[in-house]
């Protein structure tokens, strides 16, 4: 196991951050965060998705951990797990993972499992941890905003005493929009920040009206495009059909940390270096 050696890195240029979630469907092993330090971006965003990285693999976070401490790459945050399986949810409707679950004794073991994703931090220290309200397309509902507000008060706590901080993730669904985040951290007081989603308020409100929304309490932003319908996760300025104003949302970004949030492209065979160039593009604008 190797780390790599440090580079010079440009302080002019905007906080860069590629997630892991490009390559989701590969075992992360610290070939990959070579690569992406070799690339010259400086910071990840690790996605918890157990064929990928597994939260319960001690082994696998051990070793990721042992890299971590000997590494100029940073870790800026942890994105939360979603299903509990290793197919994305097609082993069946118990793998879903969500806090929005109105089912007390059903909700509690998810929780302990976003619990054990944030365990992480002991290992691999990071800032934020990345948390959705709900599933893409789950439909709101007051009685799974009381669950959501019940998990979270507890998982906020938890996160605290491992020094990260939670951010919501405005979503495709009717629990997380701009606008019902903002009503829900309205209602419930809970003292939360947001990691702002380009492609998730392109498919909702646009992505101007929601940063408008949202602004005061973003922290983060995840980078990526689509045709307003379908969440692709295209390469931002490529050629997908993507259909974000790119020179628009720069304008408005510019201030936050960039994530980008890339799905695999079967036929690319640098996506790291894809992702580096894409954010070179963006900072152009």
């Amino acid at each position: 196991m190797t780390a790599p050696a440090g580079k010079r890195r440009d302080t002019d240029r905007m906080n860069r951050v590629l997630s892991t979630h490009l390559f989701v469907q590969h075992r992360l092993t610290t070939v990959w965060l070579d690569r992406i330090w070799d690339a010259g971006i400086p910071q990840v965003e690790l996605y918890c998705a157990r064929q990928h990285l597994d939260w319960r693999n001690k082994a696998q976070v051990n070793e990721l951990g042992y890299w971590f401490r000997d590494s100029s790459l940073k870790v800026h945050a942890v994105h939360g797990p979603t299903f509990t399986d290793e197919f994305w949810g097609r082993s069946g409707p118990d793998a879903v993972l969500t806090i929005t679950e109105r089912v007390k004794s059903k909700r509690l073991p998810m929780v302990d499992e976003i619990k054990r994703a944030l365990e992480v931090a002991e290992t691999v220290p990071f800032r934020y941890f990345i948390q959705h309200l709900g599933v893409t397309g789950e439909e709101f509902d007051e009685f799974k905003v009381d669950a959501a507000f019940s998990a979270l008060e507890e998982l906020m706590l938890f996160a605290r005493h491992r020094g990260v901080e939670m951010l919501l993730e405005n979503t495709p669904n009717g629990l997380s929009s701009a606008e019902r985040l903002l009503t829900f951290l309205n209602l419930t007081h809970l003292n939360l920040n947001i990691c702002f989603d380009t492609g998730h308020a392109h498919m909702n409100e646009g992505v101007e009206t929601a940063y408008r929304l949202l602004k005061p309490r973003i922290r983060s932003a995840h980078v990526h495009d689509n045709d307003g319908k379908e969440d692709a996760h295209l390469f931002p300025l490529g050629t997908g059909g993507g259909t974000i104003d790119w020179p628009a949302a720069m304008e408005l970004l510019k201030p936050h940390p960039l994530v980008l949030e890339l799905r695999e492209v079967e036929t690319m065979e640098h996506p790291i270096q894809e992702a580096q160039a894409t954010l070179d593009k963006l900072e152009a604008l």
